[in-house]
């Protein structure tokens, strides 16, 4: 039975972090529409990086050898996912720098047709086309198949770090099934997965 591994990485400084907190709900949402009963034809893996734990390990090195085993598992980790869920809170228009610096490391082919996931919160909506014009140039540069709908949260979207707007639901769930049928086609046969679009 194949198997997908579902990796987000979120790029948040801070813990608690409503940008954890969307990369979870993307997360655990995309395993409950890949593998909806356990009689499903596929079964997924879930993990989440969290730079606020994991960054510090990334803090100094100036080339891969030199990152300590934890720091080199978590980018074999995204290397090797099936789908990758990335997210980051705007700062200083973009993703933050820790972000970048530990996608920096990454292989540069290692991502090549990988279906990527773009996520990002901010104060408000005037931050939103960070998704177009920050996240999607940078893993064009990969070759990553990034889909079509990326999401986008603002503070007004949470209530003490908890999803509290329907609408974000909406987008989160739109943009899940768009993704499901490009993640299942990389895995599957095309016998398998013709007629779930």
């Amino acid at each position: 039975m194949p198997t997908i591994t579902i990796v987000a990485v979120s790029g948040s400084l801070h813990a608690p972090s409503k940008t954890t907190v969307l990369a979870r709900e993307i997360l655990d949402g995309f395993a409950a529409a890949l593998c909806p009963t356990p009689g499903s034809d596929l079964e997924v893996e879930t993990h989440l990086i969290e730079l606020s734990e994991i960054g510090p390990e990334f803090a100094g090195v100036l080339n891969r050898g030199a990152l300590p085993p934890t720091a080199e598992a978590a980018l074999r980790r995204i290397e090797s996912a099936t789908l990758l869920i990335v997210a980051s809170p705007v700062y200083r228009a973009s993703f933050t720098g820790l972000f970048k610096h530990v996608f920096d490391f990454v292989g540069q082919y290692a991502l090549i047709d990988k279906p990527v996931l773009l996520a990002a919160t901010g104060g408000s909506d005037r931050h939103s086309l960070i998704i177009e014009h920050q996240f999607r140039p940078l893993f064009s540069f990969f070759q990553a198949l990034t889909l079509p709908i990326g999401v986008y949260a603002s503070d007004t979207d949470f209530v003490d770090y908890r999803v509290d707007s329907a609408e974000l639901r909406s987008r989160i769930d739109q943009a899940i099934s768009r993704g499901v049928p490009v993640v299942r086609s990389s895995v599957l046969p095309v016998s398998e997965y013709v007629g779930t679009w």
